[in-house]
């Protein structure tokens, strides 16, 4: 694509990073074919090289954002899947998170939409503020229909049942390898998945601690910064994401890491980009470094399994109908071994990781029947915030990828992201649990809590 910035503009390294990715775009529109918005909207400006065309204007001319760029931005998902096709490697990534923070410098948005952003912004990545706004929701909820704003209706609709009590396994704090210490690793606690799943966390530092890591949760570690990131607020993620930064190096230096490991492929996106986004700053070094060490559980999982895990039980001599299988199969289901697992591809670990067989072929060492559903590279609509903020659209897709799903008649679905996890098991009708938690309870971990509930109701 021809592009026509002034050596001014060229001067700004953001815009030089635009201009880069701008220039590799070849018009091909293969991106079209796998755009999920596309898909439902079929409106090339909802598509990734509709996209690329209003953010090469709005920077070229280095005008503030109009309202109608901001809407077709506002849509995208960020799921990646047009990076996956690209064949000119488009780094569509860098540069949609380059036109949300020229919006947000330069677009007054309507007042709920600011009030929306700004209580989003400063709840979420925080898990206690976050607890309590899930308590309030839970409250509030019967009162939903009240509400005028379709996305204040979705905020309520995102409140669990139940909100789990506080793990104390999130504290800083180092938990000693089991047995002869292999790997020191830094886990990434998260923010929003603390207060909405705490099961996550414990079954990852039960099964590295089994797997011979010793495993820190480094003090003054908190969100990674994706959300803020996303929504164009550069300075709150950039404040957020160097503290982790200073947390991870300072443990680094203290008693060595071998890596940082991530259990929500989210998160993991963008602290593999830390190195990017602080290219220009005093902490480029260390950013480096952090994005270096940084891997999803299941790529350090990869490593440190044996192929075929020991399970504490014998396994299961036949199948299952399913969850609301009658008393006979309970047995089978609590044996574990055999079940039908569907898995759920996250967006930002097989689009923004590349990651896409890991998962599965744990999971299948395990000695889980692991099945997919069709247009497996598709979204499902959670996004971090693109459920609250896009409702409608979200919908849609969460539609679509559950009937997908169901087609394969899972037992189970598992899936390496919260965001993802909260989305399908609010439709699904089938136990949702985190990779991790079923290959913690294949090799002596407790059975995950879903599944047990499951276990009890059939």
């Amino acid at each position: 694509m021809q592009t026509n910035f002034t050596p001014e503009q060229l001067a700004d390294p953001g815009i030089a990073r635009a201009n880069q990715i701008l220039r590799a775009c070849v018009h091909c529109g293969f991106c079209t074919a796998t755009c999920p918005t596309y898909q439902v909207l079929g409106d090339e400006l909802d598509s990734p090289r509709g996209r690329i065309y209003l953010i090469k204007e709005m920077l070229e001319s280095g005008r503030p954002a109009d309202a109608k760029t901001v809407k077709h931005v506002d849509r995208c998902l960020s799921c990646l899947a047009c990076m996956t096709t690209c064949p000119s490697g488009v780094h569509y990534m860098h540069l949609v998170d380059h036109a949300r923070a020229h919006i947000e410098a330069t677009y007054r948005r309507p007042f709920m939409d600011r009030m929306l952003r700004r209580v989003l912004a400063a709840v979420i990545p925080y898990p206690g503020r976050f607890r309590l706004a899930l308590l309030g929701a839970k409250i509030a909820r019967p009162f939903a229909r009240l509400l005028p704003d379709a996305r204040l209706r979705a905020m309520l609709a995102m409140a669990p049942a139940q909100v789990p009590p506080v793990s104390r396994n999130d504290d800083p704090q180092t938990f000693p390898a089991r047995g002869a210490r292999r790997m020191r690793v830094a886990l990434l606690t998260g923010c929003a998945q603390k207060a909405l799943n705490t099961d996550i966390n414990d079954a990852t530092i039960r099964l590295l601690r089994r797997l011979g890591c010793e495993v820190v949760v480094a003090r003054g570690m908190g969100c990674c910064g994706a959300l803020t990131h996303h929504m164009g607020r550069v300075g709150d993620s950039h404040d957020q994401a160097a503290a982790n930064i200073r947390a991870w190096m300072g443990e680094k230096a203290a008693g060595g890491l071998d890596a940082i490991v991530i259990n929500t492929s989210g998160c993991g996106t963008t602290v593999k980009d830390y190195g990017h986004m602080f290219r220009n700053d005093p902490l480029a070094a260390e950013a480096a470094e952090v994005s270096r060490l940084a891997c999803d559980v299941s790529e350090l999982l990869a490593r440190l399994m044996p192929e075929a895990p020991v399970w504490p039980h014998q396994p299961a001599t036949d199948g299952i109908a399913g969850t609301g299988a009658p008393a006979a199969d309970r047995h089978a289901l609590a044996e574990g071994r055999g079940l039908r697992v569907a898995y759920h591809a996250a967006c930002s670990l097989q689009h923004g990781q590349q990651i896409k067989d890991h998962p599965k072929a744990l999971l299948k060492a395990a000695g889980f029947e692991v099945v997919e559903p069709a247009d497996s590279h598709l979204c499902c609509g959670s996004a971090g915030t693109y459920n609250l903020l896009q409702p409608a659209l979200s919908a849609e897709l969460k539609r679509r990828k559950v009937a997908t799903l169901q087609a394969v008649a899972p037992q189970v679905i598992a899936a390496g992201n919260i965001g993802c996890m909260m989305q399908i098991g609010s439709a699904a009708g089938v136990p949702v649990v985190h990779t991790v938690e079923l290959l913690d309870w294949a090799t002596g971990g407790p059975m995950p809590r879903a599944l047990a509930e499951a276990v009890e109701a059939a």
